[in-house]
């Protein structure tokens, strides 16, 4: 080996070091990506959490049971609105078991229908 050529260690080191130079942007940038692009994405609103989501599902449940259970008290107490506050809760509470009939009844559905039965 010639006194100009250089070792086999020093060209893998020129090289890794060619290639570190090349790689560090893109793998700085992937990083940077991957820790702010979940931060960004959730303060716009891209993303839902768990929990809100089952909370916008059951509200709409609750909302589509309460218009039923006040068609049905309606039905069978003309003029709800004229009620006072512990008649209406009384008459939600009858007609927002859910099968009709049944004994279980949601509070959250009563008060809704209570709330349309107001109206």
């Amino acid at each position: 080996m010639s006194a100009d050529t250089p070792s086999v260690f020093a060209r893998l080191r020129a090289d890794a070091s060619a290639r570190w130079t090349r790689a560090k942007p893109l793998l700085l940038a992937l990083g940077v990506g991957l820790v702010a692009g979940p931060i960004i994405s959730g303060m716009i609103g891209f993303q839902v959490r768990t929990s809100t989501a089952q909370t916008l599902v059951h509200n709409g449940i609750v909302e589509q049971q309460a218009i039923h259970c006040a068609s049905r008290a309606r039905g069978d107490t003309p003029d709800t609105a004229r009620l006072d506050w512990s008649a209406r809760t009384a008459l939600a509470r009858r007609f927002s078991t859910d099968p009709a009939g049944g004994t279980a009844v949601d509070p959250d559905v009563a008060r809704a229908c209570a709330d349309r039965l107001a109206r």
